[in-house]
């Protein structure tokens, strides 16, 4: 396995539009693997391929506290059940930075196991969240779209100071 890097807003390689996967070979369970180490090293609760520059429609999460529930959605697709949740949010794509965000409190996932094969879920709460967050990443859109262009604007300024910084602090 491997650590992957992760890409930092605002980085144009988090617009990519995932592709579907086709191939359920070594090679899916290898990204899987190495995604899934890469997120619990970040830390983090979820993780989109798109955010480790592999632009397919690979999702790796685990809600609990002991890395004991990893799941992966492959092709994952949702549709709305019911209800609003309105829920602070933050990204491994966007270190530092937190907002609320208002999203579907339930909804109904469709997508494929790392063998290929189809499932449905039914989530709510902090998962449903979580998962229309990972499904955004794979449309090319990160949770800071939703927060209006000001602040849109100061997340951005506030993540290249700190990247600045970091590259004096590491010369």
């Amino acid at each position: 396995m491997a650590l992957l890097d992760i890409l930092v807003y605002p980085d144009t390689r988090l617009r990519q539009k995932a592709e579907p996967v086709i191939h359920f070979d070594e090679s899916l369970r290898k990204l899987v693997n190495d995604m899934t180490e890469t997120m619990y090293d970040a830390p983090g609760i979820g993780l989109a391929a798109v955010q480790v520059n592999i632009p397919l429609r690979v999702v790796v999460m685990d809600l609990s506290e002991d890395r004991s529930d990893l799941r992966i959605f492959i092709n994952p697709t949702f549709q709305v059940i019911e209800g609003t949740i309105e829920f602070e949010e933050g990204c491994l794509s966007v270190p530092g930075i937190y907002a609320s965000v208002e999203r579907a409190e339930k909804i109904l996932i469709q997508a494929m196991d790392i063998d290929g094969n189809s499932f449905e879920l039914e989530a709510e709460g902090l998962l449903s969240v979580c998962i229309q967050h990972e499904i955004d990443h794979l449309d090319g859109k990160v949770f800071v779209d939703y927060l209006s262009r000001m602040k849109q604007d100061r997340v951005k300024k506030k993540l290249k100071k700190d990247i600045r910084q970091a590259e004096t602090e590491t010369v």
